[in-house]
């Protein structure tokens, strides 16, 4: 069986390998990873070294466990990346920095972020069931860029994502759009049960014909 890109289902104490592709999804995943691992080691990617202050032959037990952080936080990062990965960041000094070199290789620089959330807002904006389109693979459509702006750093409230989902639907689903607007408040309507209330709609549209 040939192996998949970021081991799915792989070991709780194994982080998820980035080779180059979808760099949103790995980003997330190594993030959930690292904070579960220890909270610490994840700080040191995000904030930088923890700081030691006295000569090499005056560590104290304290600097020697911060080193010793340090060097983990870097370990975890490099395990994660693949030959070609690895080769662009190994000359970087901090785990930061290479986090961050590789933040800006695969998401860009704060412009090109920023006009890549553009592109996904409006995208998200403009959002259509299409024409023979299922509830399932019209959300499906929609997660990708919903998630991809939150990988971007752009999320939008739950109520405002139902909301933009029942206007997405075609005139045909007026009558069900209704209903739920009527027995539910959409400010506080989980995704998930809007989604398993059209789908159950659909099905029962198919049966009837």
């Amino acid at each position: 069986m040939v192996a998949q890109s970021h081991f799915e289902g792989q070991s709780v104490n194994m982080p998820p390998l980035f080779d180059g592709e979808d760099y949103t999804y790995w980003k997330t995943r190594m993030e959930y990873f690292l904070q579960g691992f220890d909270f610490q080691i994840w700080s040191i990617v995000e904030e930088g070294d923890l700081v030691i202050l006295n000569n090499r032959d005056n560590w104290t037990e304290d600097d020697r466990k911060k080193i010793s952080l340090n060097c983990k936080a870097k370990s975890i990062l490099c395990c994660a990346l693949s030959k070609k990965e690895f080769n662009r960041v190994s000359a970087c000094k901090s785990t930061m920095e290479m986090w961050e070199k590789l933040r800006i290789t695969y998401e860009g620089t704060n412009k090109v972020k920023e006009t890549r959330i553009d592109i996904l807002v409006i995208q998200y904006e403009r959002f259509q069931m299409q024409s023979g389109e299922t509830i399932t693979q019209m959300f499906s459509r929609f997660t990708e860029i919903t998630n991809g702006l939150d990988g971007l750093g752009k999320s939008y409230e739950m109520g405002d994502m139902v909301r933009k989902i029942l206007r997405s639907l075609p005139s045909s689903w007026t009558p069900k759009v209704t209903a739920i607007e009527e027995a539910n408040d959409l400010k506080r309507m989980p995704l998930e049960k809007l989604i398993g209330s059209l789908m159950a709609h659909e099905i029962n549209m198919e049966r009837l014909g």
